[in-house]
């Protein structure tokens, strides 16, 4: 345990840092790593793998992943700005290559492979872009005459075509989602929402149109007709799992699933484990977006504020997608559950997220310091 009196940089974190938070993030971790042993055998043993080898690699990146969350959340808001910018540029820079020399799955030309691994620039992408927007509306709001907000739009249209160019169309409205709520609370002029929600109605559409594959997914929701296999047997996972579940390892329909341990992990959670199980996960990741919610209410720094909001919505949005496909209120869209499905770079990237809010939602000490001394001289002032 680390005394109270004591001085440095690891005793002024543990008390600082939002442990509840943690606490959060560290146990949806753990669920994942216990789910992976639920969800992956069969999709292992389906492709000639070892059962156990997508265990392995979950718990191969968990370890760098946790590493990240604690390393990140040291950082002042500063420097959390500072690391935002480099991988933001890094990411774009990536998913520009990825675009040429990328590894193309499914169509799309979304990874870059380095040596026996292959990474996802979309997925870093995405806490740095949060972190950027809302330093540009931060400053704008603190000096209008800084051009902050149409700096975030021309950002936001630059990531836009590179995750349609993918194309990704699932990550494309998560980060539009996100974007837009930000912007709202910067202060988003009426004029702005009019054209921004009929630019969005229009990409939509135009998705539609000219994206087979997305036309394909929303016709076969609309219609139940095509090929339905996956998200029909996700169904059926959840029905039989009813609310306690078969029990651990004794799920039968998750065995048939493509994307058990990825995409469709909350499917297998709900047989093995039941429903209830299922809403306790999604508690958790309510009680992650209001406590976030929460603080950029509470906080009075316009920068911390809008990230603080800006990534808990993105987390909150992404599981929601995510769920929201398993029990087929939406297209299937190809998005991972939040520290929960398998995936390296969504692994790493998410807690890349989760170092940023525990960093931004410290109770540094300088800034108490310099609260008490406001109040103080507040007293003093009126006592003359």
């Amino acid at each position: 345990m680390v005394s109270r009196a004591e001085r440095g940089a690891l005793a002024d974190w543990f008390w600082t840092i939002d442990r509840f938070f943690l606490a959060a993030f560290i146990l949806l971790m753990g669920l994942g790593f216990m789910l992976s042993f639920a969800a992956s055998p069969a999709v292992a043993e389906r492709i000639g793998l070892d059962s156990f080898h997508f265990v392995k690699r979950h718990a191969f990146f968990l370890l760098p992943s946790i590493a990240v969350m604690f390393g990140i959340s040291f950082l002042s808001p500063r420097q959390v700005r500072r690391a935002a910018m480099i991988l933001l540029v890094a990411s774009l820079g990536a998913m520009v290559l990825a675009l040429f020399f990328g590894v193309e799955v499914k169509g799309s030309r979304r990874w870059l492979a380095i040596g026996s691994l292959s990474v996802q620039p979309s997925e870093f992408m995405k806490p740095a872009f949060v972190v950027i927007c809302a330093w540009l509306f931060s400053e704008h709001a603190r000096q209008p005459e800084i051009p902050g907000n149409l700096f975030a739009i021309i950002l936001f249209g630059i990531v836009a075509a590179l995750l349609i160019a993918q194309p990704d169309l699932g990550q494309t409205v998560l980060t539009a989602a996100v974007w837009g709520g930000m912007f709202f609370m910067a202060g988003m002029p009426w004029l702005w929402i009019i054209i921004l929600g009929g630019a969005a109605v229009g990409g939509l559409l135009t998705a539609y149109t000219l994206l087979p594959h997305v036309a394909a997914r929303i016709d076969k929701f609309w219609t139940g007709e095509g090929d339905t296999f996956q998200m029909d047997t996700a169904r059926e996972a959840i029905i039989r799992g009813n609310w306690f579940g078969q029990g651990p390892g004794e799920g039968t329909v998750k065995r048939i699933i493509p994307d058990s341990h990825t995409d469709f992990i909350f499917s297998v959670a709900a047989e093995e484990f039941g429903i209830i199980f299922c809403m306790v996960i999604v508690l958790i990741f309510a009680f992650v977006v209001m406590r976030g919610l929460n603080h950029a209410f509470k906080e009075r720094n316009d920068f911390t504020r809008f990230a603080v909001a800006g990534l808990v919505l993105q987390m909150g949005i992404q599981s929601m997608i995510n769920i929201g496909v398993n029990l087929e209120l939406m297209p299937a869209k190809g998005m991972t559950l939040p520290l929960i499905s398998y995936g390296g770079s969504s692994m790493v990237a998410i807690c890349v997220t989760a170092g940023f809010i525990l960093a931004l939602t410290r109770h540094r000490p300088e800034k108490r310091a310099s609260e008490r001394s406001l109040f103080r001289g507040g007293i003093v002032a009126a006592a003359e």
